[in-house]
């Protein structure tokens, strides 16, 4: 993926986070008070707050979670793995770079899932792939790669085992760096493990890619069964509605671009 197409991406991201929105509901609400607008500013105000509201008291991102989420089975059978693939995005980078070690954010079930896989397959190859977001990350480019590698070595991984692709940015050079590092898919059995949100995505991806022999292995789910009650988590709510709209919208760019 070029840089250009690589930063329109994060400018979509920005576009369909939740709060964009709502920045945007504020500075019009501004604009129209000060050239006198009343009726109009009124309005704005009172669309901004009901939208706030109804994202502290209501899980709004719940269902759009949910339908990503449920699109493949939570531990599916298997009997054989030759290589299991982790997804970068679990790591922590800045208080990794502040405190030192391993850090992990809620996404770190990939990592502990395909640890649970190696040891349950444990002739298959551990593979993590992912480096930094960002057009040049400069010196922590390799920081989610050493992570990754610290922690199963030091759960008992040995170093022969891992593989670790650490360049690439986003799923589509997941898919496409970690295919030619590996000089192919090989035969057999490869499971991906990932974000249950983000598995739909990665999996049309990997194949688009040339992976044959995939199985999906969702796990770190966010969407719950709680239901409607109300429930003041502004914060939370904001997040998981941002997470399932990046992703939706994520899958229909990956789909125009042909990843």
């Amino acid at each position: 993926m070029g840089d250009g197409l690589f930063l329109l991406g994060k400018l979509a991201g920005l576009a369909v986070r939740a709060e964009s929105w709502l920045v945007l509901l504020a500075v019009l609400t501004y604009l129209a008070a000060r050239r006198g607008r009343l009726v109009g500013a009124r309005r704005l105000a009172g669309l901004l707050l009901v939208m706030l509201a109804l994202l502290a008291m209501y899980p709004l991102g719940d269902p759009l979670l949910a339908l990503l989420e449920g699109r493949y089975p939570r531990a599916p059978a298997l009997e054989r793995a030759d290589r299991i693939v982790v997804l970068g995005g679990a790591e922590d980078l800045g208080p990794a770079l502040r405190w030192g070690g391993s850090q992990f954010n809620g996404a770190g079930e990939r990592l502990t899932a395909g640890l649970a896989l190696a040891r349950r397959f444990p002739d298959a190859q551990l593979i993590f792939t992912g480096g930094v977001g960002a057009v040049h990350p400069g010196p922590i480019a390799r920081m989610p790669g050493k992570m990754a590698r610290a922690l199963w070595e030091g759960l008992g991984v040995a170093p022969d085992r891992i593989v670790i692709e650490d360049t690439s940015r986003n799923t589509a050079e997941n898919a496409r760096d970690t295919l030619a590092l590996l000089g192919g898919a090989g035969e057999g059995v490869t499971v991906l493990v990932t974000s249950a949100f983000h598995m739909p995505r990665a999996m049309e991806t990997f194949t688009r890619a040339g992976w044959r022999g995939l199985v999906a292995w969702p796990v770190d789910y966010r969407s719950s069964g709680i239901g409607w009650r109300p429930e003041w988590k502004l914060g939370r709510h904001l997040s998981d509605l941002d997470l399932a709209l990046k992703e939706h919208a994520g899958i229909l760019g990956y789909r125009l671009a042909g990843y």
